[in-house]
């Protein structure tokens, strides 16, 4: 188990919010011999698709016999997610001492005046999977960035090539109010003479990215740009796709549902191309099979087939978008939404395409101070108050679904990643023929 004192120094760390900024990590890594250094990485930023694309490339490179470290944010369940080694959680012993090396090592530099205030939440984990991927000696390391790119706590690594999958509207007291400035901190993870990946497609985000690619004599490589096509051959369940980097055609499968996924899946193909290039021994053929066997949860997850229950952490207005477009294509039927949303996030946008599509919206809210209130949702959103009903907490929203189903009707519990998490813990508790 991890030791109360670790999980009182997160804890303690999460009071101090979000800092950007890479003064304070960069003191720590430095203290503790730079362990960042002690592997090559891959680094993927982006407004959404990025954690899908971080698990595609660690289940390929996996399947390559590459001892395979992935970071990832946030976690569903267990805050252990985040950190991996060839689809392992780092064990909660490993977890509890690295947590404990590094409350020691931040008020050492306290004292010598080398940190600039206590080290946030992200970048206590950030430390965390940098120690533990050179105690694991990992081949490779996929990391996603955590917000924006710029100044995330990850952008401390030189890598192997940096990967864009889109730019959107997200994180926007942040990043910027417009898709250029948003684009230009998510840009701020290309490093001189470092290929970039990018599957963005909005023109005035993919001009910023080029712009700074030239900077810093970066090779871009447009995962959708001339010469690249994906085509898709059906519109079951599980399409076919088909995408031509102009030098392979590359036809795959997926256990992720959404067109959505057969974009981030070339994102995949083309930086394991790039990645091959570099002298790495990759094939086409696990390059395919890891695509198909890749997992994420949390993203149009179908946790139960009957009644029908799909989880989704569609937490802004793009996500909201695919999560609508996949519900039309595929359920084509009135849903009853479990639905909860942070403070920051615009609620119109997401309601905008999820809410149409629900005969029931049940609004709640997940054990976070950062979570909107059901009420306030209510007032924001006035327009659908007639299908309304609210919530104070995840079980509760969760029993009332599954009253409403009756075994019939599918439920969306989607809006927010914690909502899914909190969804996950209460369905590890309580069996659906359990319903009162």
């Amino acid at each position: 188990m991890i030791s109360s004192s670790g999980k009182a120094y997160l804890e303690r760390a999460q009071l101090f919010g979000i800092r950007l900024g890479l003064e304070n990590i960069s003191a720590v890594l430095e203290s503790f011999d730079q362990p960042q250094e002690s592997f090559p990485s891959i680094h993927v930023a982006g407004t959404n698709g990025k954690g899908s694309v971080c698990a595609m490339l660690a289940e390929i490179f996996k399947l390559h016999g590459y001892r395979t470290g992935l970071y990832t944010s946030p976690h569903l369940v267990d805050i252990r997610e985040r950190i991996q080694v060839n689809g392992h959680m780092i064990p909660e012993k490993d977890f509890g001492h690295l947590l404990k090396e590094i409350e020691k090592q931040e008020k050492k530099l306290k004292k010598m005046g080398r940190l600039t205030g206590a080290l946030t939440f992200f970048e206590i984990l950030t430390v965390a999977a940098f120690l533990y991927f050179r105690q694991k000696k990992v081949e490779l390391a996929v990391l996603e960035v955590g917000m924006g790119g710029r100044y995330d706590a990850t952008n401390v690594v030189v890598p192997l090539t940096s990967v864009i999958t889109t730019i959107s509207y997200d994180h926007q007291q942040y990043l910027g109010r417009s898709l250029k400035q948003i684009a230009l901190e998510k840009a701020g993870i290309i490093k001189e003479k470092i290929p970039c990946v990018c599957g963005v497609k909005n023109q005035p985000a993919i001009e910023v990215i080029k712009k700074k690619c030239q900077e810093q004599q970066a090779h871009l490589i447009e995962v959708f740009g001339e010469g690249r096509e994906l085509l898709i051959e059906n519109n079951f369940i599980r399409p076919r796709f088909i995408y031509k980097t102009g030098e392979q055609v590359y036809r795959y499968e997926l256990s992720l549902p959404g067109y959505h996924q057969g974009e981030n899946a070339a994102v995949a193909i083309s930086t394991a191309e790039i990645i091959k290039k570099q002298g790495w021994p990759i094939k086409k053929s696990l390059i395919i099979k890891g695509l198909a066997l890749t997992g994420w949860p949390g993203r149009l997850e179908v946790y139960s087939p009957n009644p029908l229950i799909i989880f989704d952490g569609c937490h802004n207005e793009d996500g909201a978008r695919v999560v609508s477009q996949y519900l039309k294509t595929y359920i084509k039927r009135p849903v009853i939404l479990v639905f909860a949303v942070m403070k920051d996030k615009n609620v119109k946008k997401i309601a905008s395409y999820l809410f149409p599509l629900a005969s029931r919206i049940i609004l709640t809210r997940p054990p976070l101070e950062r979570a909107l209130e059901p009420a306030e949702i209510a007032f924001r959103v006035k327009k659908y108050h007639s299908k309304y009903f609210l919530e104070k907490n995840v079980p509760s929203a969760i029993k009332l679904a599954l009253s409403l189903s009756a075994g019939q009707t599918p439920i969306l519990i989607a809006g927010s990643l914690f909502l899914v998490g909190e969804a996950k813990k209460f369905f590890t508790h309580y069996r659906l023929n359990n319903v009162e």
